[in-house]
């Protein structure tokens, strides 16, 4: 269970990262690029975002040490609900019906994977 909580943790740092990447692009959107990428570079939030980015990927390591990548690796695929619900939330995305269904499945691979690794 331990082993869960990191992986959860891991996968919400991504799904942050992602969160402030899109803050960002939402801020440069329309602007030249030349204008954008000097923005982009000016803003604390792509550095906030890389700091996550690296944080997880410093525990991604750690998790790696203790858990098999074919139980770690299907975790990041939790990143694909976690993401695009942060995004409805907090930019006012749609989100389709066929999204839940999609949501649906990849949580009940991450279930069966988890499960069936444990079994082994």
């Amino acid at each position: 269970m331990k082993n869960q909580f990191f992986l959860l943790a891991f996968t919400f740092l991504l799904a942050g990262g992602q969160v402030l990447f899109k803050k960002i692009g939402l801020a440069v959107k329309g602007v030249p690029p030349v204008e954008a990428l000097l923005s982009v570079l000016r803003d604390p939030v792509l550095y906030g975002a890389l700091a996550l980015y690296g944080f997880a990927t410093l525990l991604w390591i750690w998790i790696l040490s203790r858990v098999p990548l074919a139980q770690a690796y299907p975790w990041v695929a939790v990143g694909m609900v976690i993401v695009p619900l942060l995004a409805w939330y907090l930019f006012d995305e749609h989100i389709g019906p066929m999204f839940w269904v999609g949501a649906a499945l990849v949580i009940a691979g991450i279930i069966v994977i988890q499960y069936g690794s444990q079994r082994v």
